[in-house]
């Protein structure tokens, strides 16, 4: 096992302890996702000049643009794709550093994570095995037409934000499933948004301000 899983001080429980207690002070209820939150250890998902901060409550840089979300945006989005509901197979779209992607494969039966940046894919994978995960497929695709070969899902959670909700994703949720997904303009107002699939067609909550990269079109391979 690699030296970066081991506890040295700034992955100690206490530090993850202090994080948790956090996002429990900004409103996250759910046991489950607390207690995921708890294990997975984010100083492996970003640069090792970084990890030092990586259980405080902040984004962070991880290259090609992207960002890891912040903890409480995580657990919120985790939280609300899945209160309530059993989530047998989950679609991600935009598969970043991996660390959402990893908190969602404790909770979900089989996770699709679409990753439209070859170089971020690689580096996740080597991630997820070695933290022994084995319950998650990768694609390397333009996330806005999702994966429809394994659809429909019971979850998707979108961690990029596009200007409208991409067709395709509603079409790929199963009846009663659920879409997680920060809409509007990079650099302006987004909200992040959960729409259900209902029996007469899609229910729409809104449920916070947020701020996230622009969901892109395409893919990008990786430059040498």
């Amino acid at each position: 096992m690699k030296s970066h899983h081991r506890g040295i001080g700034m992955t100690s429980q206490r530090t993850r302890e202090r994080l948790i207690g956090r996002l429990r002070e900004e409103g996250i209820r759910s046991v489950a996702v607390l207690e995921v939150m708890g294990s997975v250890p984010r100083h492996i998902f970003v640069d090792e000049a970084l990890a030092s901060r990586a259980y405080e409550n902040i984004a962070l840089p991880i290259g090609h643009g992207q960002t890891i979300s912040q903890p409480y945006t995580v657990a919120r989005m985790t939280e609300a794709l899945s209160e309530g509901i059993k989530l047998n197979k989950v679609l991600e779209i935009g598969t970043g550093s991996g660390y959402q992607t990893a908190i969602l494969a404790h909770l979900a039966g089989q996770v699709y994570s679409v990753e439209r940046i070859d170089a971020l894919i690689k580096l996740a994978r080597q991630r997820f095995m070695e933290m022994g995960l084995r319950n998650i497929r990768l694609k390397h695709a333009d996330g806005k037409l999702g994966w429809p070969e394994y659809a429909p899902y019971d979850g998707i959670l979108v961690t990029a934000a596009p200007q409208e909700i991409p067709e395709a994703l509603l079409e790929q949720l199963a009846a009663g499933g659920r879409l997680v997904i920060p809409v509007g303009a990079s650099g302006g107002a987004q909200t992040l948004l959960r729409i259900t699939r209902v029996p007469e067609g899609y229910q729409r909550e809104i449920l916070e301000p947020v701020s996230f990269v622009p969901l892109l079109p395409g893919r990008e391979l990786m430059q040498f």
